[in-house]
């Protein structure tokens, strides 16, 4: 057996060790659910397909009234997660549903169906609730509140009952947090029957956009199209330089334009890329590193991002499409950063490609199974031509349904449709609840005004001035982001945090998108670095060092928010057409300086010092302005003549 199988079988046997229930079971909440079988589980089973299937007619045929729909939507989602979810998370291999959780599941649907039902009655009785509507109002809450500490943590009901709790007492708060206080029957009506509690906006895009776009990438998987993305990615970047890890790049951005999850994203494509990674030389830690900092990124890679982005699009009042296409460059630069360090890294090691002979052919692969990229280009075709992005999923789900029949391996048959249409429901309630409940934490702040306290309050720390402020918001998105879910981190910083930028003149967009950037930031940022801690977990390296050496390859994405702040251009906003490109060429090399920095390579080893010229020349380039951009361009002159010079002294020495 030649080197090379041996190393390709080493990963293969590596993947078989790994046991990915396990690891999603460690670090993603969302997979800590009972395994069902006989009756319960068909019965589970057809509950989550009946779930899918009403979203996808509504989607299809019309949706139902905007507080309605996400009645229904969360009548399934509470079902669901008391029957799949059990009270305590060290129970969840065990089977069988008690007779608690029925009860709890009926209650959560009868309160929830409640507002279908009697939705007449309770249009005409507007703001006089009578004691059997703030009955279930109270019911609904509390079902609520321990379906989300099932599917989540502890940290985002615990959140929601502080809302709850500074509503009633806020009477007896300091002055700058005061107000009037209000009963418990204005609460629950508030946050209950009215349309900026439970069943507000972040809920009505989760029981519409959010749930397509999951369904949407459920059943792209069941064509086998993560599979297709790594054998693609291997085709197009195994053979260079350190090919393994630019493949796990590669592979988690594509495979993050369907994740929502970056955890799911680690666990899924990382079972196949770092043992590969390893195999070739790479550090343990580094090689789980690199998988977390990549598939993390894939939240914010258009065309299809993270629940947030639909929710932002929403808080703009804008297209969807704006929203992807703001994020674009930030991407890129964010892909671009981590893709130039694993090279660095790679030619620091002296770690080579994989040989073409272990490859797979690109043109058979592309012709073979290429369709299946066809209705991710669909999405970006209906999302530019002016369809609503629920029109564009329905529209997409049915593109996928006709191409897989192109192929007998990506058939979607009856009983994959069903699986898909199951893992779609399932991938969706997690998002449901963390919408639903931060609901209440955006509901107290309307209803007491506290955001607006909180922003000023922000800006008076600041002293007015905007990098402070800008540090203080990235402080509490990141703080936040250690233990809500990104869509519920986005909604309560984007709702608390954020107003302190519109006051300072930051573009809403850019405001958004930088609270949205530092929250999932949270997922690579130690104590509590999950998807890090993930990756750790497959790579069987030290966590903390793993979550240390994400930090540092996303140190890009720590930047790149800021940039987008001072020069808004990189968001296509007030777009000066040579301006933008100037910002766009000189952030990439900026970028560049930066992996130079983090890795301290570049041609040979870099000193200390010339490391933090590195720095401070990737600053100076990123700062929006001619003159800094000079700087830095000196700057990256300066350390390649000093360190081709060192690699000629250290090729004519190994020479010798």
């Amino acid at each position: 057996m030649s080197e090379t199988e041996a190393k390709t079988t080493m990963v293969m046997e590596e993947s078989a060790k790994l046991d990915l229930d396990d690891l999603m079971r460690r670090y993603d909440t969302e997979s800590r659910f009972r395994l069902l079988s006989g009756w319960q589980g068909k019965m589970v089973a057809l509950l989550a397909v009946a779930m899918s299937c009403f979203h996808f007619y509504t989607s299809g045929f019309g949706l139902l009234l905007a507080q309605m729909q996400g009645a229904v939507h969360l009548a399934f989602t509470l079902a669901l997660v008391f029957l799949l979810y059990p009270a305590n998370s060290k129970q969840s291999k065990t089977s069988g549903i008690p007779f608690y959780d029925y009860i709890l599941a009926g209650l959560g649907v009868a309160s929830s169906l409640y507002l279908v039902f009697f939705f007449n009655d309770l249009v005409m009785r507007a703001g006089l609730p009578t004691t059997t509507d703030l009955v279930m109002g109270f019911i609904l809450i509390a079902t609520l509140l321990e379906a989300t500490r099932r599917i989540s943590n502890p940290i985002l009901p615990c959140l929601a009952i502080a809302a709850l709790l500074y509503c009633y007492f806020g009477r007896y708060m300091p002055q700058m947090l005061a107000h009037r206080g209000f009963s418990v029957a204005r609460i629950v009506n508030h946050m209950y029957l009215g349309t900026e509690g439970i069943f507000g906006t972040p809920l009505e895009v989760s029981s519409t956009f959010v749930f397509m776009f999951i369904l949407f990438g459920a059943v792209l998987e069941k064509t086998g199209l993560g599979r297709f993305i790594i054998d693609l990615s291997m085709a197009i970047a195994g053979w260079s330089t350190g090919g393994p890890a630019k493949v796990a790049v590669v592979s988690s951005g594509l495979m993050g334009t369907v994740s929502g999850s970056s955890v799911a994203n680690v666990c899924t494509t990382g079972m196949f890329t770092i043992p590969l990674m390893k195999s070739v030389g790479y550090q343990p830690y580094f090689a789980g590193a690199v998988e977390a900092v990549a598939s993390t990124g894939g939240q914010i890679m258009p065309p299809v991002m993270g629940a947030g982005a639909f929710i932002m699009a929403q808080f703009l009042g804008v297209p969807y499409i704006q929203v992807a296409i703001a994020a674009i460059v930030p991407a890129l630069l964010y892909y671009f950063a981590v893709m130039v360090q694993v090279h660095f890294e790679a030619c620091r090691l002296g770690l080579k490609g994989i040989p073409w002979s272990q490859l797979p052919p690109i043109w058979p692969l592309l012709k073979s199974k290429g369709f299946l990229l066809i209705p991710l280009v669909a999405i970006i075709y209906f999302l530019l031509a002016g369809y609503t992005p629920l029109k564009a999923a329905f529209n997409g789900i049915l593109v996928s349904f006709v191409l897989s029949w192109l192929n007998k391996e990506t058939r979607l048959t009856p009983d994959r449709i069903f699986q898909a249409f199951e893992a779609g429901a399932r991938g969706a309630i997690g998002v449901a609840c963390a919408c639903a409940t931060v609901g209440m934490v955006v509901g107290m702040g309307t209803l007491t005004g506290l955001a607006l306290r909180i922003a000023g309050a922000i800006v008076a720390a600041a002293g007015g001035s905007k990098i402070l402020t800008l540090i203080f918001t990235m402080c509490a998105s990141i703080v936040l982001g250690t233990g809500l879910p990104t869509t519920a981190n986005f909604i309560v910083t984007s709702t608390m945090a954020a107003p302190a930028l519109f006051q300072l003149g930051v573009p809403p967009m850019a405001a958004y998108m930088f609270v949205f950037y530092f929250g999932i930031a949270a997922d690579l940022t130690p104590p509590v670095a999950l998807a890090a801690y993930a990756g750790a977990g497959i790579a069987g390296a030290d966590p903390m060092k793993t979550g240390v050496t994400a930090f540092k390859l996303a140190l890009a994405g720590f930047l790149v928010p800021y940039i987008y702040v001072y020069s808004p251009m990189l968001l296509f906003i007030d777009v000066v057409p040579l301006e933008m490109i100037q910002a766009i060429c000189t952030a990439l090399i900026g970028v560049f300086l930066l992996a130079m920095f983090t890795i301290g390579y570049f041609k040979a080893p870099l000193a200390w010092y010339m490391r933090l010229l590195a720095f401070g020349g990737a600053l100076g380039l990123m700062i929006p302005g001619t003159a800094s951009d000079l700087a830095g361009l000196a700057v990256l002159a300066l350390i390649y003549v000093v360190q081709r010079i060192k690699e000629k002294k250290i090729s004519t020495e190994t020479a010798l």
